[in-house]
């Protein structure tokens, strides 16, 4: 199963994301699409340069979408059921059979109904 099927059932789980330039964001998945953008609620973001200063150092939002190609970590809870999760439920798809094509190719074959330049088949005239 691929990484990002796997993302896509972690519907309504609280994860924690790590993002490439080191910013923390905790929240809980509203959906993961195939390029493995994921769309968070109820997000704190913990930015990485947060000091040890009084103000409190992060960010509180409802929503919030993060592109997939900015996330370096998920961090899962240990209480997700991984076993259910890695099923892969998909229906296998039978590879189609390549049909030849009705026409014939355009090779260099002698004479045939289709020739070249305007010329009928039956020959020279």
């Amino acid at each position: 199963m691929k990484l990002v099927r796997f993302l896509m059932k972690l519907a309504n789980e609280s994860v924690t994301v790590e993002l490439k330039n080191g910013t923390v964001l905790t929240g809980t998945v509203m959906g993961v699409d195939i390029s493995m953008n994921t769309h968070l609620k109820n997000v704190k973001i913990v930015n990485k340069n947060s000091g040890s200063g009084s103000e409190p150092n992060y960010i509180l939002l409802d929503h919030l979408t993060v592109r997939g190609n900015n996330i370096r970590y998920f961090i899962l809870s240990d209480s997700l059921p991984l076993d259910t999760l890695l099923i892969d439920d998909t229906p296998k798809q039978k590879p189609s059979r390549v049909r030849a094509p009705l026409t014939r190719g355009r090779g260099r074959g002698r004479g045939g109904a289709i020739r070249g330049r305007g010329r009928f088949a039956g020959g020279r005239r």
